[in-house]
C-alpha cells in the first residue's frame, strides 16, 4: 500500500496526482487548466481544495475522480491508474470506489429518500450492509424522511440524502465539488459537519472543491491551486486563514 507524509505523519493514500496536466485547445487557443500537479490524498482525512476561479481546482477533482480524461501525467485512485483503464473499467471503478456529491443534489424525482440512498447499490446488483445504512442515515439525520420524494424535502435534506448515497456503499474516496453552493449557511454547516464526521468517527476520506472559506475550515488540510499549479498547502485551517491566504491571491494577481 502507498503511504505519504501528511503534516509529519505517515498515512495511507487514497488518491494521487502525479504530474497531472489538462490541456484545452491548441495554438493561440490553447488554455493550460492543470500544468503539472502533484498532490497526494490521504486515507481518512478531509480535504478542501481551494483557489480563484479559473485556476483549475474543479478540473483537478474532475481529473481525480474519472469524471474527466487528462493530458498528460498520472491520477490513481489506491493503486489502480486511472489513464489505463478503459471506459467500462473506468465505470465500474467510480460505481464501486467512489463517492460523488454535486452542488446539484442530482437525486431522481420519483423515488424515495431510501431509494435514491441505495440507487448505486441497486444499479450493481449489490445488496447494501444494513448495520451500515442505518449508522449513515442516523448520522445524516433521515430517519424520518426515508419515505418521502425529492420534492417533499427542504433543500438542506436533498443535500443529506446525497450524502447517504454517497456513504452508503463504502467508498474508498467521497469527491464533493461545491456540495454546499446551493444551500443556506444552516443547512451548509449541517452537511459539512456531516461530512467531517463521516471521516472521524467513520474513517472516510473525502476531497471537496469550495470556494467558501467556511466550509474550508471544516476540513483537515486546504491545498490552493492558482494558475493550474499547487500554490500552497494547510493544515488545520480556519476560515481566518483561508479567508488571509485567498486574499493574498487577489492582491497578487491584482499587481502581476
Amino acid at each position: 500500500m502507498t503511504t505519504t507524509s501528511i503534516a509529519g505523519r505517515a498515512t495511507a493514500v487514497a488518491a494521487r496526482a502525479t504530474d497531472l496536466s489538462k490541456v484545452y485547445g491548441q495554438g493561440e487557443t490553447q488554455v493550460i487548466a492543470l500544468d503539472r500537479v502533484s498532490v497526494d490524498f490521504g486515507q481518512a482525512q478531509f480535504t478542501a481544495i481551494m483557489g480563484p476561479s479559473g485556476s483549475g481546482k474543479s478540473t483537478l477533482m474532475h481529473c481525480v475522480a474519472g469524471l474527466d480524461s487528462f493530458s498528460s501525467g498520472s491520477a490513481r485512485i489506491g493503486e489502480t491508474e486511472l489513464g489505463s483503464l478503459k471506459d467500462k473499467q473506468l465505470t465500474r471503478l467510480r460505481r464501486d470506489k467512489i463517492g460523488f456529491i454535486f452542488q446539484a443534489f442530482n437525486l431522481l424525482p420519483t423515488l424515495t429518500a431510501l431509494e435514491n440512498i441505495t440507487l448505486p447499490m441497486d444499479i450493481a446488483g449489490r445488496k447494501p450492509d444494513k448495520q451500515w445504512l442505518d449508522t449513515v442515515i442516523q448520522m445524516v439525520g433521515l430517519s424520518d424522511r426515508l419515505t418521502h420524494r425529492p420534492s417533499q424535502l427542504s433543500g438542506g435534506q436533498q443535500q443529506r440524502v446525497a450524502v447517504a448515497r454517497a456513504l452508503a456503499s463504502k467508498p474508498d474516496i467521497i469527491f464533493g465539488d461545491e456540495p454546499t453552493g446551493n444551500l443556506d449557511s444552516r443547512s451548509g454547516a449541517e452537511v459539512l459537519g456531516f461530512l467531517r464526521n463521516s471521516v472521524r468517527e467513520l474513517g472516510q476520506t473525502v476531497v471537496m472543491v469550495t470556494h467558501d472559506p467556511v466550509a474550508a475550515a471544516y476540513a483537515d488540510r486546504v491545498v490552493f491551486l492558482a494558475d493550474g499549479r499547487i500554490v500552497d498547502d494547510m493544515y488545520q485551517p480556519t476560515a481566518e486563514t483561508v479567508l488571509d491566504r485567498m486574499k493574498r491571491f487577489d492582491t497578487k494577481r491584482r499587481t502581476s
